[in-house]
């Protein structure tokens, strides 16, 4: 029969933390740290290609409401992570604090 039960799980918390992001979207922009807070002149950015960015879950500003994500780290900084996560067909990115991001579990 296989895990079908699983599936249809992880299919509808995908579709829940989407409407979330969606509805988060509408009551203000994207938050994301400024250039001062990077400190891109004074700090190493790494990219990372495809294969090796991760998946994790991170805490994500839209105005004045704080939500968590699934994304992947495509980029970082020694205190920040570049994140990329996507609600319906929309790709969001933005830079946040290294510690408001944490493995997702049982991947790498």
């Amino acid at each position: 029969m296989g895990n079908s039960g699983r599936a249809l799980s992880a299919y509808n918390d995908m579709r829940s933390q989407h409407q979330a992001i969606e509805a988060a979207a509408r009551r203000g922009p994207l938050q994301s740290l400024s250039d001062r807070e990077l400190a891109l002149r004074e700090s190493a950015v790494t990219v990372y290609p495809h294969a090796l960015q991760r998946r994790v879950r991170a805490w994500v500003r839209f105005g004045p409401e704080a939500i968590r994500v699934e994304a992947k780290v495509v980029r970082s900084t020694p205190l920040a992570a570049g994140i990329e996560f996507r609600a319906g067909e929309r790709t969001y990115r933005c830079w946040v604090w290294g510690n408001a991001v944490q493995p997702v579990d049982g991947v790498g």
